[in-house]
């Protein structure tokens, strides 16, 4: 097993907090090329093409939720989006964000916990990456639902096996029977193609 492998599989079989933090750490550095360079990480790409075929102005209001390095945000502002935040637990990942000089705004902080973010602060969150096995579970939708205006739309992605293991569609379904939020699209694609993974994209807009 190769070192990009070794650290990989650290981060996907975490028993806790501190040690996906510790994993993390030790991998910013090379995140961006192990990941997009050796693995072909092709998610965020479709999952911000997803989201960006939904929104309007360029000046729409962002979160990027787990941002880590910085992907999702490069990608929006390369196409013109100004109004990004980023949000990550790892403060190591935050600060090869910031390199990035994508982001209005970089917090730190726990998905999994209330966010110190006012209710309908933003026209629209992403999350790739972040939902998958050993990080943030199901029930941070409800979180990402709050801090989204009415209207506004949430885009997240799943690793497959975190999918069926957590039950995200039970998640999903229960905040559609709140009338929370409504689907506007899901498709199944490559998540990490050299590892023969797949996701689901889900984008969903907030209803109240």
């Amino acid at each position: 097993m190769n070192q990009r492998t070794a650290i990989h599989d650290r981060v996907l079989n975490a028993a806790d907090k501190d040690e996906l933090a510790a994993a993390y750490a030790e991998w910013a550095e090379g995140y961006d090329h192990d990941l997009l360079d050796e693995l072909g990480y092709v998610a965020p790409m479709t999952a911000t093409r997803l989201l960006t075929s939904q929104l309007g102005e360029r000046s729409a209001r962002i979160l990027d939720a787990g941002c880590g390095t910085g992907i999702v945000g490069a990608l929006l502002h390369g196409q013109g989006y100004t109004q990004v935040d980023g949000f990550d637990y790892s403060h190591e990942m935050l600060a090869k964000a910031r390199e990035k000089a994508a982001y209005a705004m970089l917090m730190q902080g726990d998905l999994m916990a209330r966010l110190s973010i006012d209710d309908a602060t933003y026209d629209a969150v992403i999350s790739v990456g972040t939902f998958t096995c050993a990080h943030v579970g199901p029930q941070a939708l409800n979180e990402l639902v709050r801090i989204t205006r009415p209207g506004g739309c949430i885009c997240f992605t799943v690793r497959d096996q975190a999918w069926e293991e957590d039950d995200y569609r039970g998640a999903i379904e229960t905040l559609v029977d709140s009338g929370d939020w409504k689907r506007l699209d899901e498709v199944e694609a490559p998540y990490i193609e050299k590892e023969g993974s797949d996701c689901r994209i889900c984008v969903y807009q907030v209803a109240r």
